[in-house]
């Protein structure tokens, strides 16, 4: 666990609430209070655990505010860490909630399912995915699914400006961690809210989902945002306000380093795959990750293959692997030109 640093006055009506994240060693989300005539507004608003209401309480009044004074809050992105409280704290203020609608559409299908029919798909993909019997079993006595947060009321797309009185607050899409993920410039202070989408020493999870769907490509989306983001104007002069960790510069430089991680990783998966045709669960289990692949439970390890199954997507829009063998069991295999990808 992350030791949960103090609330912060960042000066001019900007306060910096870190929200506990229990039992995780995330530790702690940043919550970003700004001063309104109309009452605060805020980025995200923490994890959904009594524990964490205390803390954003607590940090509000710090920052001399009641909760029920909140006029809205920004969402970054739908993650339980960002957006848990959002339906506690609607109740408490009346606070509008936005988001982007891409994440807000994400939410809206997570609500029509049940625990038990997430869990049954979590489970279905591990199985295709070429996962041992023992971790589909293990996650099945077990299994993590997280209910998704209170739906927002308020749609916020890319350059549009949040509402909030006196400050020129404007939403940046940046998609690829989920697919509605917002940055938020204040331009009259160059400051810029990241999320999770620019962290100043890791790289956030980008997993594709389902993990064998060919729809989308979160990776690209993600490197294609990064270098939008540090192509901003004043990209170097601004003060990087992130979800997790510390305070930032050097925003260019910074999303140069994570499109790097991610190329090498690509060029690593390329090599890889052309030792020949491979399970998603066999290329994840031979990667290296933070934590041990052995160490790891079977929920992480389903994130891994997420987020090598994200690489792989992209490796196919690119043209260098391609799918083959039997929908229930897809491989994945690379591609020689001039030849077709066996079925």
């Amino acid at each position: 666990m992350r030791e949960v640093p103090p609330v912060e006055d960042l000066g001019e009506g900007l306060w910096s609430i870190p929200v506990p994240v229990p039992h995780n060693p995330i530790g702690f989300t940043y919550v970003y209070a700004l001063e309104s005539p109309g009452g605060p507004v805020l980025v995200d608003t923490g994890w959904n655990h009594d524990d964490s209401w205390d803390a954003l309480v607590d940090g509000l009044r710090q920052a001399g505010h009641r909760v029920d004074e909140v006029r809205g809050a920004v969402v970054t992105h739908f993650h339980a860490d960002h957006s848990g409280l959002t339906g506690r704290l609607r109740e408490a203020s009346g606070a509008w909630i936005a988001m982007h609608p891409a994440d807000a559409e994400v939410l809206r299908r997570q609500e029509g399912r049940t625990d038990d029919e997430r869990a049954a798909s979590v489970i279905e993909q591990m199985v295709r995915a070429g996962f041992p019997e023992q971790d589909v079993e293990a996650f099945r006595a077990s299994p993590t699914v997280f209910r998704p947060p209170a739906p927002p009321d308020a749609s916020l797309g890319d350059g549009q400006r949040v509402d909030l009185p006196g400050l020129e607050l404007r939403a940046v899409w940046t998609p690829g961690h989920t697919p509605g993920h917002l940055c938020l410039h204040l331009a009259g202070r160059d400051l810029l809210f990241t999320g999770d989408h620019v962290l100043p020493r890791i790289t956030p999870h980008v997993g594709q989902f389902p993990l064998d769907s060919a729809e989308g490509d979160p990776l690209g989306d993600f490197l294609a945002s990064q270098n939008r983001i540090g192509r901003l104007p004043g990209a170097d002069r601004l003060l990087c306000l992130p979800s997790h960790e510390t305070r930032f510069s050097g925003l260019a430089e910074r999303a140069r380093e994570i499109v790097d991680h991610h190329e090498e990783r690509l060029e690593l998966m390329v090599r890889l795959v052309g030792q020949g045709p491979t399970t998603l669960w066999e290329l994840t289990s031979r990667l290296e990750w933070r934590r041990s692949w052995a160490d790891m439970r079977p929920l992480a390890r389903h994130m891994a293959a997420s987020e090598t199954a994200a690489h792989l997507r992209l490796l196919e829009e690119r043209g260098l692997v391609a799918r083959e063998g039997p929908a229930h069991r897809p491989r994945w295999a690379s591609v020689i030109p001039g030849t077709t990808p066996r079925i």
